[in-house]
């Protein structure tokens, strides 16, 4: 039986979500109105220069100027984000260590590793989200389909011999093309890689690839790939002549996006000065367009509705990775 997914961006009105008691019955602190009084410290899941950290630095300028008091930002990069969320898991939650981190880090990883040292779920709570993004399907420029649908008929004609990469088993880049497989009834060969597969791509190692639009349409724009389709509910205007993966999977769509979570003890009256300060931030605007440059969306959200994006997405990829039989240790 094929794994049907149905993927929407929105957030449904309908979707109810408890937070836990640690979200919403949390005790007022008097913490709360002296925050901040020293340096806040802002944990990366991933190397400088990649592009958690690049949005993590942007949103903590903006909030060091606002609050008065330097934002550090400290990269802990290992094991897809769990280095990071594991530290501010096992941190002090006096509101001043923040985890900065993909939503995979809460919507994946806990599903395809068998055993976290800490629990996502009660360990850590959300704060904020920052920002998201579509991911492009691009392809070998020797690849000899041009569009999604091209490369549905391609692979159903020659089944197993086209392949996809992917930044490793259990990665968005994976687990979306395989949704794809399953709902469209192809075979393709997976090849996971530990780094990143752009340089095997562009020389015709491998066939396609699922990648983040923001690194992505450098490559197209520079037409080293071609891209086949975007994973967005919609056409990305920067790419208007490539098609939405819907256009072959009714209802399809997936975005990544990055959030802040704190410790699960912190205060909630900081936790709601952040939530606004940090919505305020993706509506400024010279930081909205420095994230659009970067094709991407600035994204501020509620504590609730950031809650059921988490439960959303873990629903969907979970499936994905149970029908597929995922798993990375």
């Amino acid at each position: 039986m094929r794994l049907r997914i149905r993927m929407t961006v929105g957030l449904a009105a309908s979707l109810v979500v408890g937070l836990g008691s640690s979200l919403l019955t949390a005790p007022a602190h008097a913490q709360g109105a002296e925050w901040p009084n020293k340096p806040i410290k802002i944990v990366v899941g991933f190397a400088p220069g990649t592009p958690p950290d690049i949005f993590a630095r942007m949103y903590g300028e903006y909030a060091g100027k606002k609050l008065g008091v330097p934002v550090v930002i400290d990269n802990r990069p290992g094991t897809a984000g769990n280095l990071a969320s594991d530290t501010v898991a096992k941190s002090a939650p006096d509101g001043y260590t923040f985890l900065y981190n993909l939503s995979t880090a809460f919507t994946i990883n806990p599903y395809i590793y068998s055993k976290l040292p800490f629990d996502p779920d009660r360990d850590l709570v959300p704060v904020a989200t920052t920002m998201r993004q579509g991911l492009v399907l691009i392809a070998t420029n020797k690849f000899p389909a041009k569009t999604i649908k091209d490369l549905v008929a391609a692979a159903k004609g020659k089944p197993g011999v086209y392949s996809h990469a992917s930044y490793g088993a259990g990665s968005p880049s994976q687990l979306i093309v395989e949704s794809l497989k399953d709902e469209v009834g192809i075979d393709m060969l997976h090849v996971p890689y530990r780094a990143s597969p752009i340089a095997d791509l562009v020389g015709g190692q491998v066939d396609t690839l699922m990648e983040p639009i923001a690194t992505g349409y450098p490559l197209i724009s520079s037409g080293k790939v071609q891209a086949l389709a975007y994973s967005g509910p919609t056409r990305h205007p920067a790419l208007p002549d490539v098609p939405t993966l819907s256009e072959v999977m009714s209802g399809f769509s997936m975005m990544s996006w990055h959030g802040i979570w704190p410790p699960a003890a912190t205060p909630v009256p900081i936790l709601t000065r952040f939530n606004a300060l940090l919505v305020e931030a993706s509506k400024d605007p010279d930081l909205s367009r420095r994230i659009r440059d970067l094709n991407s969306e600035p994204l501020g959200v509620s504590r609730t509705e950031m809650a059921a994006m988490v439960r959303r997405d873990a629903d969907i990829y979970s499936r994905v990775v149970k029908a597929r039989n995922i798993k990375v240790d």
